[in-house]
């Protein structure tokens, strides 16, 4: 998987929103908030293939969390980002 070119991670006050730039063919009529820990992933595997092991590891060195949680946690977020249009399978 990968982030679809053209959006970025911005910090806008104490909020993380992933924004489309340069996308005209785009219908982006809304922005996605990501809170710290998912913006920590997106940072992380910007511009990389990335896996849901992948991010499971990076959750796993990052926090105090099960592996169970962590993995289910990842595929949640992946399956929202490709729903969102963010990311490509």
């Amino acid at each position: 998987m990968k982030i679809i070119e053209g959006f970025r991670l911005r910090k806008l006050g104490k909020e993380h929103i992933v924004v489309g730039e340069g996308l005209a063919q785009v219908n982006f009529n809304k922005m996605i908030s990501l809170n710290e820990s998912a913006a920590y992933l997106w940072e992380a595997i910007e511009g990389k293939d990335f896996t849901v092991a992948d991010l499971t590891a990076l959750l796993l060195d990052r926090y105090e969390v099960e592996e169970d949680v962590a993995a289910r946690d990842a595929a949640a977020l992946v399956q929202a980002w490709i729903e969102a249009g963010v990311v490509s399978e």
